[in-house]
């Protein structure tokens, strides 16, 4: 197994915040006080990279029909300030152990009174000597979604989210199946390792009776953000939600979500992230 480990730590007081690496949406905090980390392998490669923190991000609605709508100023009713970091650490080892290696660090900071734009990108960029294979997802090209490839995105979610909810994996392996490959390559696991593990974890949890609440998505419900220059459709929900997630009221089972972030190759889905 892989020794070390670059995880993306994510803090925030007061604001919402969303992280990006390489264009890709990987890490969000609602506004308040909170802390997220995450490994970011996947999002990752050989040479310059950029780490982007996004703060007081729009609403997603308007993200998505309005991609480039200029930013407002807002006034801060308090003293607020987020970080994003990207470290290097060894398996089993805590964020907070001295040993943590800082590759990158983004800082964002207001004072109360003050006024900032929402939403504020700040980046930055580093050079990494990473070995990685060239993932997929870099060589996708942007796509500019059509009522077509919607149709297209959104039944094969419904196909996937009817089979999950009858504990049958089969359909979003395939779906994931380029994926699941590159990460068990990225983190020096057995060949299968991932289509094993996500096979087992969805039987599980419809053996548990967690999936009975996973809706299918609807043309009305179902949200496409490009992402990664384009490269990449996101499928979420209106509230921001992975568009494939259960509702379970009950505390004991839990919920569960498969964030998806998939392109169209003559018709065809292939879930790249």
């Amino acid at each position: 197994m892989m020794d070390r480990l670059m995880c993306l730590q994510v803090q925030t007081s007061g604001e919402p915040v969303e992280v990006h690496v390489n264009g890709v949406p990987v890490l969000a905090l609602p506004a308040g006080v909170g802390s997220r980390s995450v490994t970011v392998h996947e999002y990752l490669h050989n040479g310059n990279n950029r780490i982007s923190l996004v703060v007081a991000p729009p609403p997603l609605a308007q993200a998505v029909a309005q991609p480039d709508a200029p930013a407002q100023p807002r006034m801060a009713a308090r003293a607020a300030q987020a970080r994003a970091r990207l470290v290097l650490l060894r398996q089993g080892k805590s964020l907070a152990d001295d040993a943590v290696r800082v590759l990158a660090e983004v800082v964002w900071a207001v004072e109360e009174g003050s006024s900032f734009q929402a939403p504020t990108v700040v980046h930055e960029d580093l050079q990494l000597p990473v070995a990685f294979p060239r993932w997929r997802w870099l060589d996708a090209p942007p796509i500019q979604p059509s009522p077509q490839d919607r149709l297209a995105v959104l039944a094969a979610l419904q196909r996937i989210a009817f089979d999950l909810g009858r504990g049958h994996p089969d359909s979003l392996l395939a779906a994931c199946r380029l994926r699941l490959e590159e990460l068990d390559h990225a983190y020096q696991r057995p060949a299968g390792h991932g289509a094993a593990a996500l096979r087992a974890l969805i039987q599980q949890r419809w053996q548990d009776g967690a999936l009975a609440t996973l809706a299918p998505p609807t043309a009305e419900t179902l949200l496409l953000r490009r992402v990664a220059e384009g490269r990449l459709l996101e499928c979420l929900d209106p509230l921001g939600a992975p568009a494939l997630s259960t509702r379970n009221d009950d505390q004991a089972l839990g919920n569960i979500a498969w964030p998806l972030r998939l392109t169209l190759i003559e018709g065809n889905v292939y879930v790249l992230r």
